[in-house]
């Protein structure tokens, strides 16, 4: 059940505001994303229009609407009978998913670094320094924000904001189980290794080796958490 947000209240305000329908939506969509992808709501969890209105304070037009993004990108599904529940990976979709996402990422950061500054370097390495802060505090939240964070930084210079939009929903996508799987594995030394040595060599401007460590490093975390879902779901 999504808790009170902070929305418009009425879409007739938004509407006096100059806000057209669709920015409340996409406030709507957000929200319940950022629910889904930290957990708040589970898979296999339905998501009543009725409540999300009351509790957002919007009509139900915007939450249909919100709806409908959330499950073109894959987070939900519209089910008969029980109308939106939060989506469920299985393995296969998973291993699939991160196939995907190692062919995209690696591609767009070869682009990318030969184009990266050193202002580029130094947000990354201030962005690693705080996901490795938050992996020992184990503060679970902020994991999937701090990771996409450093990545993107990395793969900013390519210039493929379309490549990039798709990358961020795989991300989205996964981001939940990978959490879960990084929290009970306690994988946290790896990870960090294995971003730290990502770093190295974009600012040695190695692009070939940079991208084969990426694509292990992405294949390796969508095996262990296929592996996960597997024992976990049984």
């Amino acid at each position: 059940m999504p808790t009170r947000q902070n929305l418009e209240t009425e879409d007739a305000k938004t509407s006096n505001n100059g806000i057209p329908r669709q920015s409340l939506a996409s406030a709507v969509a957000d929200k319940l994303r950022s629910m889904i992808i930290h957990g708040d709501v589970q898979e296999g969890e339905q998501l009543r229009q009725d409540a999300i209105a009351a509790d957002f304070q919007v009509s139900r037009i915007p939450v249909r609407e919100a709806l409908r993004q959330l499950e073109a990108e894959g987070l939900i599904k519209i089910v008969a009978h029980r109308g939106a529940v939060v989506s469920a990976l299985s393995a296969d979709e998973i291993e699939e998913l991160f196939d995907i996402r190692a062919l995209l990422e690696c591609a767009v950061l070869k682009v990318s670094i030969p184009n990266l500054t050193e202002a580029d370097f130094e947000k990354a390495e201030s962005i690693l320094e705080t996901y490795e802060k938050a992996l020992w505090m184990k503060e679970v939240g902020t994991w999937g924000r701090l990771n996409w964070q450093f990545h993107s930084t990395l793969y900013s210079r390519a210039n493929r904001p379309h490549f990039m939009s798709i990358i961020k929903m795989l991300n989205n996508n996964g981001d939940r189980y990978t959490r879960l799987q990084l929290y009970l594995t306690q994988a946290f030394e790896r990870a960090k290794q294995e971003h730290r040595a990502l770093l190295e060599l974009c600012r040695k401007r190695d692009a070939t080796s940079a991208s084969d460590l990426l694509e292990k490093h992405i294949h390796n975390a969508g095996s262990m958490l296929k592996e996960f879902v597997k024992t976990h779901r049984k």
